[in-house]
């Protein structure tokens, strides 16, 4: 599957298309971290896209999700 720094590149690319899915990816959508960047991204996307980005950049690694894995 994707290595760690593929999988951050990518919420990263993520992040500056829609900035609470590269959030979402990274924390899951029942988190603080994706409703605060959804109202940032509301009430203006420069804010939403910085706050996304910090998030992932952040971000420890033993707090990610492993969403990356197969489920099988």
């Amino acid at each position: 599957m994707c290595s760690g720094n593929t999988a951050r590149c990518l919420e990263i690319l993520l992040a500056l298309i829609l900035p609470p899915l590269g959030v979402f990816f990274r924390k899951g959508c029942c988190s603080l971290e994706f409703w605060i960047c959804l109202l940032l991204t509301l009430l203006g996307y420069i804010p939403g896209i910085l706050y996304a980005i910090w998030i992932i950049v952040q971000v420890k690694e033993d707090d990610t999700r492993e969403i990356y894995e197969p489920l099988a």
